[in-house]
């Protein structure tokens, strides 16, 4: 088995896109890529949209040769959609689905949004989409509906996959956020080698109180269970969220790294860096107008 991880916040902008090769299935799970439209006030810094410029260009590669699509929830992080914004990944970017098995997130518990998006996808592919939830196939396996965060917050449900390829057994677990011991148990029902999950959202701590304590809980009993743990996604949209993962880390007796770690690189958390870049990179009144009109670039801010 082969894993490479795509795109997450520690690349740089937000995403949870990886690709899992085994024997001859190319499986893309969450193709998406988007960029928070304000952070301290700001809109993206340049260097964000050079990160998620990057990131499409490597679903765009890992889509020529795919043969199954994870669709584990309705997010413009997860998915391809119809552009809302000129750093996302647009779904006129899919290749011809002919001979591409989709595998999806059904279509209850979610929200007006995610259902606008969820047809609109369907209408562009020209087909329903499955309901893949609770469906196993050919080495790969989907949970049923997990919350999307907290239960019971009204945040809405996600889908985690499970793909096996002899003793080797990787689970991707989008946007659980650590925050429900259900879902971590339904994880652990698999008896994954290695975990990719998205962490607490910590920035915003604010409006998820529990999220750090019963997170790092639930955090600990995973990195105790597998070989690999690797968390990113909302964890790593601040500083804090990586000096929790150090700490988890060190308590933990196998590997716990984020995204960029695990790919052997360093990480890049240009979100949590928004003000900063700002202050050491100015950008010029209507940067970003012009960029989507495609009369300006990022060249200069590499």
């Amino acid at each position: 088995m082969k894993i490479e991880i795509l795109g997450c916040e520690s690349f740089g902008a937000r995403s949870l896109a990886c690709a899992v090769k085994t024997g001859e299935k190319k499986i893309l799970i969450d193709p998406g890529v988007a960029l928070a439209r304000l952070r301290y006030g700001l809109p993206p810094h340049p260097v964000e949209v050079a990160a998620a410029f990057r990131i499409r260009n490597k679903i765009l590669v890992a889509l020529e040769s795919v043969t199954d699509i994870v669709i584990s929830h309705y997010h413009g992080d997860h998915m391809p959609m119809k552009a809302e914004d000129p750093y996302q990944l647009p779904v006129e970017a899919l290749p011809p689905p002919e001979g591409i098995r989709f595998w999806c997130k059904g279509p209850e518990d979610i929200s007006r949004l995610s259902a606008r998006r969820r047809k609109e996808l369907s209408t562009f592919l020209g087909f329903p989409l499955p309901n893949s939830e609770g469906i196993s196939f050919d080495g790969i396996s989907f949970s049923s509906p997990v919350p999307h965060g907290t239960k019971g917050k009204g945040f809405g449900t996600v889908m985690m996959t499970c793909v096996r390829e002899g003793d080797e057994v990787f689970v991707h677990c989008s946007d659980i956020q650590l925050l429900d011991r259900g879902a971590v148990l339904e994880v652990l029902a698999w008896k994954p080698t290695i975990v990719f999950a998205a962490g607490p959202p910590l920035y915003l701590s604010h409006h998820v109180p529990e999220a750090s304590k019963e997170a790092f809980e639930n955090a600990l009993l995973l990195a105790e269970s597998v070989d690999t743990l690797v968390l990113d996604h909302h964890l790593l949209r601040s500083f804090g969220g990586y000096r929790w993962l150090k700490e988890l880390a060190g308590k933990a007796e196998n590997r716990v790294f984020c995204a960029a770690e695990f790919m052997g690189n360093k990480p890049d958390l240009f979100e949590a860096q928004r003000a900063a870049l700002y202050e050491n990179m100015p950008v010029p009144p209507g940067w970003h107008e012009a960029y989507a009109r495609g009369e300006a670039d990022f060249e200069g801010y590499l």
